[in-house]
């Protein structure tokens, strides 16, 4: 199950801080902060989707998410290739390096980081 972009933004939040009150979590917000419900709201459905749990302490409760950014994030990009690329790597790797404009020396980072990879295997 995927977050929405107000989840994402607050799991960056909860992930950044690693655990977490909900004073802290608003405190976390730029101006104008939301609502204390709208962030109760966004925790509860984070954690229906598992993707947080908390700790409680008499009436408070301290987060912590339960998936760490980068497994997050692979688990996105893996969704994008099967998704968008007919699961192929191939498919988003040309796409990538075509389209998003990358410089000749963040290409040749690149190849150098699959190089790497490369040499592992």
């Amino acid at each position: 199950m995927k977050l929405s972009k107000a989840e994402e933004q607050l799991m960056q939040y909860l992930w950044q801080l690693e655990n977490a009150f909900m004073k802290d979590l608003l405190d976390s917000y730029p101006e104008p902060k939301p609502a204390n419900t709208t962030v109760a709201t966004l925790i509860k459905r984070m954690t229906d989707k598992g993707y947080i749990n908390y700790k409680t302490y008499g009436k408070s409760r301290e987060y912590f998410p339960l998936i760490s950014k980068e497994n997050y994030f692979s688990n996105h990009v893996n969704g994008i290739i099967k998704n968008f690329f007919n699961d192929s790597a191939s498919q988003f790797a040309s796409f990538f390096t075509k389209e998003t404009k990358l410089t000749k020396s963040e290409l040749e980072d690149l190849k150098s980081l699959i190089d790497q990879e490369i040499q592992k295997k």
